[in-house]
């Protein structure tokens, strides 16, 4: 049976963003960490050994895998800080438009700094990916 490799564990989400090598994007981690925190409402946890996650939402598809996974996330890379959002959706690629220099993958987009990006615009997108999960996953 397939078995997840991001779950959430019980590391230091502070411990994990005071590891980043890199002063400037640990200074973008601690900020996005209280831009997540008081848009979600949720406490900070860690997804996998490098993902930092809000929320959760359990989701089961046709194929009978399921699983659990934060509702949104971050997490700053080597190369780009990864922002993880609900899959593209109309709502979506507005605020995307509006949000600054980036690129995306299919969940997620990617960041080089806070600085080149709205950070309303970032809040707008946590709140439309919370609301999607919520609407798909009732539970969530």
């Amino acid at each position: 049976m397939y078995e997840l490799k991001t779950k959430e564990t019980d590391a230091s989400v502070i411990e994990f963003i005071e590891s980043v090598d890199h002063p400037k994007k640990r200074e973008d981690a601690f900020r996005l960490l209280d831009i997540f925190t008081e848009v979600t409402g949720y406490d900070a946890k860690m997804w996998g050994p490098s993902i930092i996650g809000f929320g959760h939402y359990h989701y089961k598809y046709q194929t009978g895998h399921e699983g659990d996974a934060p509702l949104v996330g971050y997490s700053p890379r080597k190369a780009k800080i990864s922002l993880y959002f609900a899959p593209g959706d109309f709502e979506r690629e507005q605020l995307l438009q509006q949000f600054g220099k980036h690129t995306t993958g299919k969940a997620c987009v990617y960041i080089n700094k806070l600085a080149d990006v709205d950070e309303a615009i970032l809040k707008a997108l946590i709140q439309q990916s919370i609301a999607f999960f919520r609407k798909t996953y009732p539970e969530a």
